[in-house]
């Protein structure tokens, strides 16, 4: 089921975003970004439409993912 960030509290919103950034680990590109840098561009990708939040119901998880992931693939927001 896809979230709308806007319905999202700001505090759990930025939360969420640095939970995630915490997850992906170690950056392998050849500019290492910041923590802060990495939880900004996260959640401008969420203001552009390039990404939302997806809650799953089977795993009992929040994530966010590309748009194009969920787009076509039955994940309708539903």
């Amino acid at each position: 089921m896809i979230i709308p960030w806007q319905e999202v509290d700001q505090e759990t919103l930025d939360n969420l975003l640095e939970s995630i950034v915490l997850r992906e680990g170690t950056d392998y590109g050849s500019q290492e970004l910041n923590f802060d840098t990495k939880v900004e561009q996260l959640k401008q990708q969420l203001k552009s439409g390039a990404a939302v939040i997806v809650y799953s119901e089977l795993h009992e998880s929040v994530d966010v993912v590309d748009k194009d992931s969920v787009t076509g693939n039955g994940a309708d927001g539903q």
